[in-house]
């Protein structure tokens, strides 16, 4: 299972496949405060177990055979509606942020993000015009992994982040402000966020 999801951090899904209790687990994550996306994996179909399922508190029930990118699809679907998204992307000024693992476009660029870059910018764009703290943020990317890094980590991408969207933007706007003492917020100085 991924981490319990709290205010402020990144959604990971929870994948369930077929078990003898999956009522149960659906029971006990709920009850236990867990707000994650819950996907049951399932190799038949019948209308009122899927029913009885999502009743539970599953946000989903798939059928195999599936291919990979169709369950990531249906997970970022379930993700950015729980961030109160329902297109794909989000616009804040000269940048469009996208919630189906494209890079970012600025001015009309592409900008071409690493691994660790897009999840903290994602984590951002998701909540978007919204203060996010370090830690937040750092337990969006790195949850309970027994690789965590320094915790200037955060710091450094967000460092790289600014630098990637001011060069890229016509206005050399960096789009992620610090919030002294509370964290950082990705925003526009003079556009308000739309969704398309």
């Amino acid at each position: 299972l991924g981490p319990l999801l709290h205010p402020g951090q990144q959604t990971n899904a929870i994948l369930l496949g077929e078990c003898s209790d999956i009522r149960g687990h659906i029971r006990t994550l709920r009850s236990a405060g867990c707000v994650n996306p819950v996907i049951v994996l399932r190799d038949f179909r019948n209308a009122k177990d899927t029913s009885d399922l999502l009743n539970l508190g599953a946000d989903d029930v798939i059928v195999s055979p599936i291919r990979g990118t169709e369950v990531l699809s249906r997970t970022n679907s379930i993700i950015r509606r729980h961030y109160g998204h329902a297109a794909e992307s989000v616009i804040v000024g000269e940048l469009t942020a996208y919630f189906d693992g494209r890079d970012p476009v600025v001015s009309g660029s592409r900008i071409k993000l690493s691994k660790r870059e897009y999840s903290v910018f994602q984590h951002l764009a998701l909540n978007s015009n919204k203060v996010i703290s370090k830690d937040a943020i750092y337990d969006a990317i790195y949850g309970t992994s027994i690789d965590q890094p320094f915790d200037k980590v955060i710091d450094v991408y967000i460092c790289k982040l600014r630098k990637k969207l001011a060069s890229a933007s016509d206005s050399g706007w960096q789009y992620i402000e610090t919030v002294h003492g509370r964290g950082y917020k990705l925003s526009s100085p003079e556009l308000p966020t739309e969704v398309v």
